[in-house]
């Protein structure tokens, strides 16, 4: 019997969340038309399991370059509302399109001047008459036993939100670099942190120009304590790196070292990554070549930082 229950909620709540696609024409169009060149924030209001699915929507919102809030209906009308200004868009969730709280704020809407949109299940409801788009999230039947709990409704309202939260993050052009800026904490944040946020740069990079003496090198690599240096031409740009292996390999061959330049020890061709690359990408590319450590440059080959292996496990990003 419980599997049985399951299975007939999973398939109502699906079936709704399908029956939206037909309804993806010209108002949803508009809709992302108009969030997308929204001056202000979108606020995302609805009363009870409704409010909590708008608080979902919001927040996704936000999270992907679309600057949304929750307004509790209910405040509203006691001062609330006075987090809409002009310039704002609300989206509005009423599953009936008659819910009381929603109703009252009708008209404080109006006097702000602001676009109301609506995702209701009932497209000739008061909400649906008074906003300027209305998104048809109607459906056949709620997936509770009784017919009452708001489910396979709030299923479908959930969805049409995140159907436009990732609409509108394609039409911004909505990058991996400003999802990994909005998400710096948790498994998502681990998960596209960037070479940038980990690297060593500027005084704690290891640099020596070309034509230095290995002493220098030497002593560079001592003080940074990363196993090797760059080698920089006078413009700043990547001329090779020397690592404790070039070092090992020189002095088995019995070269004199300290007698030598950077320019004759140095690997030249070394592993380079640009800064906004996924750390996940730099780990992979030094396990490939089997190496420790990746130069960090920009489009003309300046050399911005070095990023070592040991950063990545410091972090416990993986």
């Amino acid at each position: 019997m419980p599997h049985e229950i399951a299975r007939r909620v999973l398939e109502l709540e699906a079936r709704a969340i399908l029956n939206l696609v037909p309804r993806l024409g010209e108002p949803f169009g508009r809709a992302v038309d108009s969030l997308h060149a929204c001056k202000g924030r979108v606020v995302v209001t609805g009363m009870g399991k409704s409010g909590l699915i708008g608080a979902k929507i919001a927040a996704t919102f936000s999270s992907t370059g679309t600057p949304s809030l929750f307004l509790h209906p209910a405040e509203a009308v006691h001062g609330d509302i006075g987090m809409v200004v002009p310039g704002d868009i609300v989206l509005a969730i009423s599953q009936s399109g008659e819910t009381e709280e929603l109703l009252r704020l009708l008209e404080l809407i109006k006097r702000l001047d602001v676009l109301l949109i609506s995702l209701t299940g009932d497209p000739e409801s008061t909400l649906a008459r008074h906003s300027r788009i209305v998104l048809d999230v109607r459906i056949d039947e709620e997936a509770s036993p009784l017919g009452l709990v708001p489910t396979a409704s709030t299923t479908a309202a959930l969805a049409m939100g995140d159907a436009l939260a990732m609409a509108l993050l394609e039409k911004r052009g909505f990058t991996l670099e400003e999802f990994a800026r909005y998400h710096p904490g948790g498994r998502i944040g681990k998960k596209v942190v960037t070479v940038s946020h980990l690297m060593h740069k500027g005084t704690e990079a290891p640099m020596v120009k070309a034509g230095s003496p290995m002493r220098d090198a030497i002593r560079t690599m001592s003080e940074k304590k990363l196993g090797m240096t760059c080698v920089v031409r006078e413009d700043g740009t990547l001329a090779g790196v020397i690592t404790d292996g070039d070092l090992r390999r020189h002095l088995g061959q019995g070269d004199d070292l300290l007698a030598m330049t950077v320019d004759r020890v140095m690997t030249g061709g070394p592993a380079t990554i640009g800064a906004q690359e996924l750390a996940a990408a730099a780990l992979r590319a030094m396990e490939t070549r089997k190496i420790t450590s990746l130069v960090v440059v920009d489009d003309a080959s300046r050399v911005q930082g070095v990023l070592h292996i040991h950063d990545l496990w410091r972090t416990q990003l993986f």
